[in-house]
């Protein structure tokens, strides 16, 4: 009955005006420069696998120009509830559920880190709230304190973290970021961009850029992206593909790094250690191996 109407109302409907020529695909970005044995790249991952989404080509070629890369973690990605429900399976996973799927990430995303080769000293977790690093920066930023609504933990949680025992505040936040800056001196800072959907990525992008802005080292800013509606299509693993840059960020002066067929392998091998995740979305997280990766010098 339904498809009768729904050919009916197509009938009478008038004739639709002539679709608009296909736009353009999207150029090519120019290739980057690969990294170089001086180089100290500090990749900010807003939860666990970010890392090795946006930049485990980048770890594996820095780390083989005998560079030195560091991962940060602002969040442990411990308020991701439809992920809980398959890891616990539970209908109703609560705060305890919620801080276990937290450090099962934190210990996913260490063994990516340390596949990829980066050293233990090297990979720093600040373990603010998944989903609440929006609002640190902005309406929690000093004194009052934000409790998480997917672990109720007002403060840092996690063993090994740079402040166990931090308040949750934006104050403490950057203040944590910022020693991590100054320790590992990085000459290179890759963050997510501005145009990112996920509020805790562009938050804390944002909150790089502010770091980075006074202490006079912008330029060492490049940008990445992971949260982008319907991108990068086709979903699944197509490692031969090109990754080119969306449209909801074409403003970016995209660079790309060409990666080679055992890097890609690597990296898969990478993000297949985020387990929690690959069981939830492996289509989405796969569709990031591709030919190359991208990055962005920020713009002044």
């Amino acid at each position: 009955m339904l498809a009768a109407l729904l050919m009916a109302a197509l009938a009478a409907a008038p004739a639709a005006p002539a679709a608009p020529a296909p736009a353009a695909a999207p150029l090519a970005p120019p290739t980057m420069a690969a990294p170089i044995a001086s180089d100290r790249l500090l990749i900010i991952a807003p939860h666990p696998d970010d890392e090795s989404l946006c930049c485990a080509g980048l770890i594996q070629q820095a780390l083989a120009a005998g560079a030195s890369v560091g991962i940060v973690w602002v969040t442990a990605g411990d308020g991701f509830e439809l992920d809980a429900l398959v890891v616990e399976h539970t209908l109703s996973p609560g705060s305890t559920a919620m801080t276990r799927l937290g450090k099962q990430r934190l210990r996913e995303a260490h063994a990516a880190a340390t596949g990829l080769g980066v050293p233990a000293s090297s990979q720093y977790v600040l373990g603010y709230p998944d989903r609440g690093i929006e609002a640190l920066t902005d309406s929690y930023y000093q004194q009052r304190r934000y409790r998480s609504n997917y672990t109720a933990s007002t403060s840092v949680r996690y063993s090994g973290a740079v402040s166990p025992g931090a308040p949750y505040t934006g104050e403490n936040l950057e203040h944590d970021l910022e020693q991590v800056i100054s320790e590992f001196r990085p000459t290179l800072v890759f963050a997510a961009a501005p145009q990112d959907l996920h509020p805790d990525h562009r938050a804390s992008g944002e909150l790089t850029r502010r770091l980075l802005e006074r202490r006079g080292e912008l330029a060492a800013l490049r940008y990445w992206i992971v949260h982008v509606r319907q991108w990068p299509r086709p979903y699944g693993l197509n490692p031969e593909l090109p990754l080119l840059p969306p449209a909801i960020a074409a403003s970016l002066p995209w660079q790309s790094l060409p990666l080679s067929a055992a890097q890609r392998a690597r990296k898969l091998e990478a993000l297949q250690q985020h387990d929690s995740q690959m069981q939830l979305m492996a289509p989405l997280l796969k569709a990031f191996v591709r030919a190359n990766e991208l990055f962005a010098p920020a713009l002044p």
